[in-house]
């Protein structure tokens, strides 16, 4: 692709710092080489990696390989810098990834101001555990210097760009095992202006290996980096977005912590990182307190491991729980975390460790997996197809909308497919995707026509739920019942061949609603059904 006429052919030093992230490190680089801006250098520091890190970087045969012993990311990044001829640096970790027209928009903006340090812009946040993505965008336009006081506005190193000038008055430092980034932020904008804008230009993969996961070393680092600027503070605006700041970072990270030990507890975890628990002890007691109280149905076990509440405290904080009364006097019900008027989520808990739909779909698909078997057609991809039906399928069709899934085997809408042939599928998995088509009984209509007599339809619907926040809200035009949806299967399905459940009660519907995650609730808890409370109807249907 040429570079617009407007963009001169200046270097761009691309910095890609590895230590064992060989898995991800060729798409990083090819990231680069995919990019629209086409004059630019990629080093790969190799920081000491013992996987096949060396071996990736030799099909790259234009990459500049450089290795040093294991020295942490500041000094691998240093050490790019030493090596970098571009006027312009990107850092690019290895397992993340350039957006196509990263280098020629952060250039643009870079060449509208040659006074700024660098750019910095939007990114999105890919979440590999869930494989689902956020757009990661905000409007900042005070000044740049108090609102990183206030916490870290720029999120991801790799939707940075600097002037390599820069670096002849800074580099990282190589005390920092994390918020080094952070640092060099706070650094410069205190000395010299820059631009930010929110053009998505990277992505940012969360994954089981990132740095950022520990939760306690962050905050402490986040903490340091804050105080290596208190000398610095000028008036009191500097000095009231340091102290904000500082109780930012403390309250995002002890929540971050909790919920790391929560998620523990649920797996049924009985040890737990030192580290975490003597953290949420120094900056949250609240929270620390909340953790230790809380599993009482087997608290000899999963205390033994840290520091022990006496015994004859918890039989007595139990006995307490015991005696209170079922329901609460009027005015003296203690809200708590749920005393606000905003979700702790809008992603239905992806970002607390998932959602609790999910469980009740993937259980009520448990249940049936015997049915899911032969011919198998599942809308927008086929992962429920493979993990519950695994070898009983001997063909597995997705539906999509459009041509954009490469996995689709059949295009189009669902409510109107006459293409799709008659009396062709064992069975149909069509989980959370009903709630999202205007037309939903011709969607039942196509489901019997194109089912073999025998087959089996399966169904997922929410019932209680808020609206997604993103691309999909504007789709999502229903919310269903079991009596709802057992009227709907009567017009097609035989009343003996249909199967309604509904799964959740006020608790989960709660819960549900305000966006907490799975390791938040209590399996014991999830598996109460109350009628009255449906956040998921599912339906077996045969024909």
């Amino acid at each position: 692709m040429p570079v617009p006429d407007h963009l001169e052919q200046q270097l761009v030093s691309v910095i890609i710092p590895c230590y064992n992230h060989a898995k991800y490190l060729a798409q990083a680089i090819d990231s680069v080489y995919a990019q629209s801006y086409r004059f630019f250098e990629v080093i790969m520091v190799d920081d000491g990696s013992v996987d096949n890190t060396k071996e990736v970087c030799a099909t790259f045969p234009d990459v500049r390989y450089v290795y040093q012993q294991n020295s942490g990311l500041s000094a691998a990044r240093n050490t790019g810098i030493k090596h970098a001829k571009g006027e312009y640096l990107v850092f690019l970790d290895a397992d993340d990834w350039l957006l196509e027209n990263a280098l020629e928009r952060n250039i643009g903006y870079l060449k509208s101001d040659i006074n700024a340090a660098f750019v910095a812009g939007g990114y999105q946040l890919y979440y590999e555990p869930e494989d689902k993505t956020w757009i990661i965008q905000q409007e900042i336009t005070n000044d740049y210097y108090c609102e990183l006081l206030l916490g870290n506005f720029i999120g991801m190193h790799a939707a940075v760009m600097y002037q390599h000038w820069i670096f002849e008055k800074f580099s990282f430092n190589t005390s920092l095992r994390y918020c080094e980034d952070y640092d060099m932020y706070l650094q410069i904008t205190r000395l010299f202006p820059i631009i930010y804008h929110n053009q998505l230009i990277a992505v940012y993969r969360k994954h089981d290996d990132n740095m950022s996961a520990n939760y306690s070393g962050m905050m402490d680092y986040a903490l340091r980096v804050l105080s290596f600027q208190k000398k610095n503070l000028k008036n009191r605006t500097e000095r009231e977005s340091y102290k904000k700041g500082k109780n930012y970072w403390t309250t995002y990270y002890s929540r971050k912590v909790y919920d790391n030990l929560m998620g523990q507890l649920y797996a049924g975890e009985v040890s737990f990182e030192r580290e975490e628990i003597k953290t949420l002890k120094k900056y949250d007691k609240r929270l620390y307190k909340k953790f230790r109280n809380q599993p009482f149905e087997d608290y000899e076990g999963k205390r033994k491991n840290y520091k022990k509440i006496p015994m004859n405290v918890l039989r007595k904080i139990f006995y307490k729980i015991k005696k209170k009364p079922t329901v609460p006097k009027v005015k003296k019900i203690d809200l708590g975390d749920f005393n606000r008027t905003s979700p702790f989520s809008t992603r239905f808990g992806y970002d607390r460790g998932g959602p609790l739909d999910r469980y009740y779909i993937e259980n009520f698909l448990k249940a049936y997996s015997s049915q899911i078997k032969g011919r198998v057609l599942e809308i927008g991809d086929n992962a429920y197809t493979l993990e519950f039906g695994g070898d009983a399928v001997i063909k597995s069709d997705v539906l999509h909308i459009d041509e954009s899934n490469p996995q689709a085997t059949f295009i189009g809408d669902l409510s109107n497919a006459p293409h799709i042939p008659s009396d062709s599928f064992d069975c149909i998995v069509l989980t959370q995707t009903l709630h999202l088509i205007y037309d939903f009984k011709a969607v039942i209509a196509t489901c019997h026509r194109i089912l073999k007599p025998g087959g089996t339809l399966l169904i997922t619907v929410p019932g209680i739920s808020h609206i997604a926040q993103d691309g999909w809200g504007k789709y999502w035009l229903w919310s269903f019942t079991d009596a709802s949806m057992q009227r709907l299967m009567e017009e097609y399905f035989p009343s003996k061949n249909i199967s309604v459940k509904t799964y959740g009660n006020v608790m989960v519907a709660s819960a549900f609603l305000y966006g907490m995650g799975l390791p938040e609730i209590n399996k014991k808890d999830m598996d109460v059904h109350d009628p009255h409370y449906q956040v998921i109807v599912s339906v077996m249907a045969i024909k």
